[in-house]
């Protein structure tokens, strides 16, 4: 069983920057498109982005456009969640997920999942 793991989340003032990793240690990710989810409290967990196999084909929702980029370095073996300008509405658990080859933008679709890192954006 593949087991995600994600770090780099915590507490960060608004219009501030933070960058998130994801990693299945030891697995290489060149077959799996990565997928980040976010649920903030009381809401249901959404997708912010994601990253096909070869990162030819990246999606966003539009409430991060222009804020986040995601990228991944197959080498080491890690996929990135740029995240900038940041907002009190960004405040969620962040989860990465994991799917063989295509973007997907459904939770159903992906297949392995990380246990979630916080992001509080707060002054």
């Amino acid at each position: 069983q593949l087991q995600f793991v994600e770090s780099g989340g915590g507490l960060v003032q608004p219009g501030g920057s933070l960058r998130l990793s994801c990693a299945a240690p030891g697995i290489s990710l060149d077959d799996y498109a990565i997928g980040w989810f976010r649920q903030a409290p009381g809401k249901e967990r959404e997708a912010v982005l994601c990253i096909s196999r070869g990162g030819g084909t990246v999606r966003y929702a539009d409430s991060v456009k222009g804020r986040f980029t995601i990228s991944r370095d197959n080498a080491k073996k890690t996929v990135y969640l740029q995240m900038n300008s940041l907002k009190p509405e960004d405040t969620a658990v962040y989860y990465c997920a994991a799917r063989l080859a295509l973007c997907a933008w459904s939770q159903s679709d992906y297949n392995y999942w990380g246990k979630g890192t916080q992001v509080t954006v707060s002054s």
